[in-house]
């Protein structure tokens, strides 16, 4: 059979890549337009689970339990979809124990998975291939009238545009962590070495795909 000109083997092939886009934008909430680095290049697997991820755990000192640590999920971006900077920036409330604690004491970190973005496949979230990042230091308020707060405004509502109709009496305001510290498991042997600088400034960032 052929539809104006395309042959029934096409048009199965055709059929069968938009079903599979469709489950993927469904189960993941978008494409993957650039694959997992290799294991090898640390600063381009770092940059890259930050760019792709949309949510993680952000963790701060509770002032409501004495110090001890309080984890709690969050969205965040880092610039506009794939085009990322690095730097996470989130859209919170004082409602919300987290953003009032880093008010209180900035000492912050967002840890983050390759499990969401679905290229583990099978493999367990705690796997060493399985890549993971944390990313510690200060969860800082991002001045409401700045250029920042400008891009931070474009950076999470690009990617979560249910966030320009939350609430506007619970008093969100944007908020970045500024990185000292990186933690990266993306193989087997323990932590990959990885500076701020590397990761923020490196020339040498190619997110070619390996999967």
């Amino acid at each position: 059979m052929e539809v104006r000109g395309v042959s029934s083997h096409h048009l199965i092939c055709f059929l069968f890549v938009f079903v599979f886009l469709e489950v993927s934008i469904f189960a993941h909430g978008r494409l993957l337009l650039e694959g997992k680095p290799d294991p090898d290049n640390a600063v381009a697997t770092a940059r890259w689970l930050v760019s792709q991820n949309y949510w993680g755990v952000l963790s701060t000192i509770s002032n409501d339990m004495g110090g001890a640590p309080f984890g709690n999920v969050v969205s965040f971006s880092d610039g506009l979809p794939d085009q990322g900077r690095g730097i996470p920036y989130f859209y919170l409330t004082t409602l919300d124990p987290t953003a009032r604690n880093a008010l209180k004491d900035q000492r912050s970190s967002l840890t983050i998975s390759e499990y969401p973005i679905g290229t583990c496949g099978t493999t367990d979230p705690e796997n060493p291939t399985c890549a993971k990042l944390t990313l510690t230091g200060k969860l800082k308020l991002v001045h409401r009238d700045s250029s920042e707060a400008e891009f931070a405004e474009h950076a999470l509502f690009s990617k979560h545009a249910e966030m320009k109709d939350w609430p506007k009496d619970h008093n969100f305001e944007f908020y970045r962590l500024e990185i000292e510290d990186l933690f990266l498991i993306d193989w087997f042997g323990g932590p990959k070495p990885l500076t701020v600088d590397k990761y923020l400034h490196s020339s040498e960032i190619q997110l070619a795909s390996v999967v």
